[in-house]
Formats: structure tokens, sequence, C-alpha cells
């Protein structure tokens, strides 16, 4: 492997400060570190700072296959995530984590993959597969699995679920931390889920929330995703707290990628006045502490990775180096795409339109409905008086209710239909099979025809994102696990693009990325109202409405 040296602005965050240092690489590892002095350095000269972390991130949620996500998060200087494979377990299970793994290797990217904890998520929904006790002690038994992910069944934990709880201590067995998932809990039921060993909750929607969490000695995730957004709500505890913080986007499509990744993150978190340090802290230190991850933090005998930025408040990256290979530069990555295989998990049958249709009770006056709340992955329940046509419940488009349905995608079974609010749409529909947490077909929109078309694009595909206005139809395929796509990152960004601004200029939606809303649709553990492919869920009380 080459040797270099790298002359800049050394930031030094262990010590806090800042100074002109020419940085050695030999073989992929930091050789040495040698302050200069200023004249030594060119005045143009940028700063260098350790790789970006993504601290939790369903790599999936990307609709690109690891190495894709990698290529494009490196422009950014992101080095390395935390990453869940949740999702393509609930598909494929450990076939499917064993695919996220084997492909992560093939760039110079370092992904750090937990063992899912809640594969099925819920009883309550269909999903493609099980991960049992042994299965998980299995995955954290591997040197790539670095952590439990997110335990989302928090009442199990709270009443004791063996299952949980043996999946847990398997973890701390192992000396590996677990990640929580707990929206909404406070007090002592969150001091109880703490007290559990769950050291991390990246779901705090409020101020409140994260600061009564972080005063049980939990780590608090700071999440801005494409559909989930809490940076404002929980900034502001950066200042005391930032020792115990750290970034992460959960879930980030294609084209939000592109824009870019933690960095823009830090740059806001300085605009806000948080110390640059405590910032580079959260964003870069950590993680690596947290999770015990073999990333190199810009020291003497650390693995070289490492950024050089062109200021420390945009944060724009100019060079990206993962163990000393240089990986992106002035916003071109330098990672060659590599072809990958495809599995998938995908068994039902086109419907028809009358499948889709939803008789009406007529003695009910009002039925529950989902507000979609843009920004978030909660949504509230409202009791609406619903528009009744021909004997069947239909979309009312003059008050913003659209049906919502899920399909089955693993057997045929009869389709599930409720009604949702806030999305906007004025005609056609969209449809996903990219829907947490056991990923059958989520759809919204204003018929049963555009439904029903929306819906067997999906299936004639085996998976993707669609949208159908009446007049014109476009489908992205994902064909590995319906999940995600091999093809080019930036090409399918350029296509999520197109059908992004279809949906809102062409159908009306409002909301600010309509897709991954609706991905969080039929996603029951967040509270309040869901729907599953089994019917509407309460996601408060855990069960479901009659």
């Amino acid at each position: 492997m080459n040797s270099f040296t790298i002359r800049g602005n050394l930031v030094d965050i262990f010590n806090k400060e800042i100074f002109p240092a020419e940085v050695i690489v030999e073989n992929g590892k930091i050789a040495a570190i040698n302050k200069m002095t200023d004249s030594a350095v060119e005045n143009d000269a940028g700063y260098i700072l350790p790789g970006f972390i993504d601290a939790h991130v369903h790599i999936e949620s990307s609709m690109l296959i690891p190495s894709e996500f990698a290529r494009m998060a490196v422009v950014h200087g992101t080095v390395a995530t935390v990453s869940d494979p949740h999702e393509i377990a609930n598909v494929c299970g450990m076939e499917g984590v064993k695919y996220m793994i084997t492909n992560g290797k093939t760039v110079p990217f370092k992904f750090n993959f937990g063992a899912p904890s809640c594969v099925p998520a819920t009883i309550f929904e269909t999903a493609g597969a099980t991960l049992g006790v042994q299965e998980v002690k299995e995955l954290l038994q591997k040197d790539e699995i670095k952590y439990l992910a997110e335990m989302m069944n928090f009442p199990g934990v709270l009443f004791n679920d063996n299952e949980v709880m043996q999946k847990i201590a398997a973890a701390h067995e192992l000396g590996k931390p677990v990640d929580g998932h707990a929206p909404g809990l406070r007090g002592a039921d969150a001091m109880k889920y703490i007290d559990a060993g769950i050291s991390t909750d990246h779901e705090c929607f409020t101020k409140e929330e994260a600061a009564d969490k972080l005063g049980f000695g939990m780590k608090i995730l700071i999440r801005e995703g494409s559909a989930a957004k809490n940076f404002e709500a929980l900034i502001d505890l950066m200042h005391e707290h930032y020792e115990n913080m750290m970034f992460c986007s959960d879930d980030k499509h294609p084209d939000s990628l592109e824009l870019g990744h933690i960095n823009r993150l830090c740059a806001r978190a300085v605009a806000k006045g948080i110390d640059l340090f405590k910032v580079l802290q959260a964003a870069c230190v950590n993680p690596v502490m947290h999770y015990r991850l073999d990333v190199g933090l810009l020291r003497a005998g650390d693995v070289a990775d490492f950024i050089i930025v062109k200021d420390l408040k945009e944060f724009l990256v100019e060079k990206t180096f993962v163990n000393g290979i240089r990986v992106a530069e002035n916003g071109v990555t330098k990672i060659a795409s590599q072809s990958a295989a495809t599995i998938n998990n995908f068994n039902c049958t086109p419907k028809k339109a009358e499948d889709f249709l939803f008789a009406a009770q007529e003695e009910i006056a009002t039925i529950p409905v989902i507000e979609v709340l843009d920004g978030q992955l909660i949504t509230n329940k409202l009791m609406l008086t619903p528009k009744i046509e021909n004997g069947f419940y239909v979309s009312d488009t003059e008050n913003d209710v659209v049906k919502i349905v899920v399909v089955n995608r693993y057997a045929d079974a009869p389709v599930a239909k409720a009604f949702i609010k806030n999305f906007g749409l004025k005609k056609g529909a969209i449809a996903s099979s990219v829907a947490h947490d056991s990923h059958n077909i989520v759809a919204v929109g204003v018929d049963d025809e555009s439904l029903c078309e929306a819906v067997n694009m999906i299936i004639e595909e085996q998976g993707g994102i669609s949208a159908v206005d009446g007049t014109h139809k476009m489908i992205i395929p994902l064909p590995v696990a319906g999940l995600m796509t091999n093809e080019d990152g930036y090409k399918v960004a350029a296509a999520y693009i197109t059908i992004d601004k279809m949906v809102k200029e062409e159908m009306g939606s409002t909301l600010g990325s309509p897709f991954m809303s609706l991905s969080f649709m039929a996603l029951l553990v967040i509270p309040e109202l869901k729907l599953s492919d089994k019917g509407l869920f309460d996601g408060k009380n855990f069960k479901f409405i009659n």
C-alpha cells in the first residue's frame, strides 16, 4: 500500500486544538503526526478531521445495496456506519444479513452491522422470516456483528418477555452493546427499559423525552433522515450532553444522500452555536468508543480513516480516506460500482380493483383515520365522518382523506384497508414494497383502479416504488429483497427525484418525502395508528382496532 503525507490544519478533538500539521500515512495507518509552523502550511490548506460516522442507519432504506451506499456516502466524508440490517432480515432472514455483510466487504468502507433483535417486529403482521434466540446468538458471535440492533419490542422488555431478555443477555455475555427503540417512553418505564442494559435511543422526538433518558444514563442519537427529523428538537441538548450524543440518519433516500450526510448535521449544529469540538465528538468519536469500532480517530497508530474539509462551518469535503485509500475527492466518488447478485422473497399474485373495495357499515358515524405528520414517524388517531358511495367507504380528497392499503407480499391474502389524512393526493396512487418492518406492499390512493395498478406494478417487478396518476405511471424496481436495487446509486437518485417530483407536482402530495412517509405507515411499533396486512393497529395499546 502506498505511503503519503498530507499537510493541513489538523483538528485534534481529544485535546481540543487546531494546529498546522503533516500526517504521514504508511500501509494504511497513521505513522506519525508532526506539528508544523504556520508558514509551512499553505494559506488555503484544508482542515484534517476524523471521518464522520452515521451512528444508526438502515442501509436498505436508501434503496441501494451497501456497496452503492458507500460510493455516495464517502463523498460527504462518511467513513463508517452503524447499520441495522433489520429490513432485509424481515424479508430474507439470516441470508439477508449475510448478503449485506458480504456486499459491504467489496468496497473500502466500514459497515458495522448489528444482529436484528426483532424479526418479525411484531406478531401482528406477516413477515418473511424469523430470527429466534439461537439465530441471534449465532449472528452476535460473528466479528462483523458489533451490537444487538434496536430492541423495538419495548413492551417485551418492560414485561420481561423470555425471548427478548435472552437476546439482550446474549449480547451482554459477548460484551456487545444493545441499541434501543422506545419512542415516547418516559419516567419509570424508561428507567426499567434502560436498566435492562439498553444503552441508546434514536427515537426521541421531544427535548424533554431525550433529557429524561439522558438523565437515566442512556446515550441519545439525534436523528435527521428523509422522513423523521428530530435535529431541531434535540440539538440544544448537545451543549451539556455532547459526551453522550451522536448523529444518525436512520433512514435516508438516495436523493437526500446525494446532497449530504452527517457533514450537513455538523454544519447545522455549528451554525446553532454548538462548540465545534462538541459537535465533532458526537459525529466522529462517540460512535467509535461506544460500539468499539475499528475506525481511526486521527491519532498516531490509528487506521488512516480521515477527511479534509474546506472549512469548519460548511464542512464541504475535499478528500476522504478509508484505510489510507483515497475514496472521494472534490465531490466525486473514487469507489467503483460492484456487480452484485439479488435475493428476494415475493410470493403474491396480481390483484383486481374489487379487492380494494371497503364495505361501509351504515350504523357507524365515525371511523378511525391515520393522521400522517410530515417529518415524523409517529402518527395521530383521528375519528372522522367517512365518505360513502354505493355502500362503500371512498376517498374524500376535499378533506385530504384517502384510502391506504397493505397487501401481503408473502402469500395471497385479503387486502387490509383504512384511511389516512394529510398525504395531499388529488389523483392516482403510490405504492411501495418498502414498508417497515415486514415489508408488505403499502399504497395510498384516491381510487381503487389506481391503487390496483400501482400495487400490480410492484408485484410484476417483485418489488419497487410506483406511482400512477391516470395519465402517467412510473416504477423504480427494487429486485434485492424488494428493498434495494443493485444499479448505480446516482442513477437511482435521479430516478427517485423524478418520481418524487411526479407525486408532488402532478399528483398533489404536500409531504416533504411522500415515499419515505408511506414506508412507515405500516410500522406498528411507532404510535399511534398504523396499518398492517392484518388490519388497523393501535400502537399505544398494542392491539388491533376492531
